[in-house]
């Protein structure tokens, strides 16, 4: 009964981060009691509908979470701009060592006997032919990563509300194999 009393408000927002002016996507908009909400899309646009006297929670991982009452607004649309606070966590500094203590470590380095003359080296392993081909072998480098990474997060951007295009359900594909194959058979 008491619900069927409170008016239906459309509340409709952007969630900005504080220090930047940034729109935030993927935050978390949502009554707790009531068991619904939205996340922010890309330009941190959120809407939903509420009840006059809801609480609604803001969160997301690395801000503060915030809450905000809904008020009796005489309009059935409030429109709220949300400015999230970083929740950082200072942990103290620690240092490892694989060793106990630094004397103990500083033992283990002069007792290292490193051989430094020519005789000690193993000259297949500047073999030329050998390092020529590890350099034709060798995986990508950071450019490449870089260019990869990249090239998947956008292709999985242009593909994010829309399967994935396959080359061999497309009839011009298979029109054009045909037609190269013919010119094929013809020499």
């Amino acid at each position: 009964m008491a619900q069927k009393q409170k008016r239906v408000i459309q509340l409709s927002g952007v969630v900005l981060d504080q220090d930047s002016i940034i729109p935030l996507p993927g935050v978390h908009v949502y009554v707790p009691k009531a068991g619904r909400g939205t996340s922010t899309n890309t330009n941190g646009f959120f809407s939903m509908p509420v009840l006059v006297g809801d609480s609604v929670v803001i969160s997301s991982i690395g801000y503060q979470r915030q809450h905000y009452i809904i008020p009796n607004h005489q309009s059935d649309f409030l429109t709220v701009i949300v400015e999230m606070v970083e929740d950082v966590t200072y942990l103290r500094e620690i240092t490892i060592t694989p060793f106990p203590t630094e004397e103990v470590f500083k033992q283990a380095v002069l007792a290292l006997n490193i051989p430094m003359d020519e005789n000690s080296i193993d000259k297949k392993n500047i073999n030329a032919e050998l390092l020529a081909l590890m350099a034709r072998t060798t995986p990508m480098g950071a450019n490449l990563n870089y260019k990869y990474y990249m090239d998947q997060t956008i292709q999985g951007y242009s593909s994010k509300y829309q399967p994935p295009i396959n080359p061999f359900l497309n009839p011009f594909n298979w029109a054009r194999f045909f037609r190269d194959l013919k010119k094929n058979k013809k020499k």
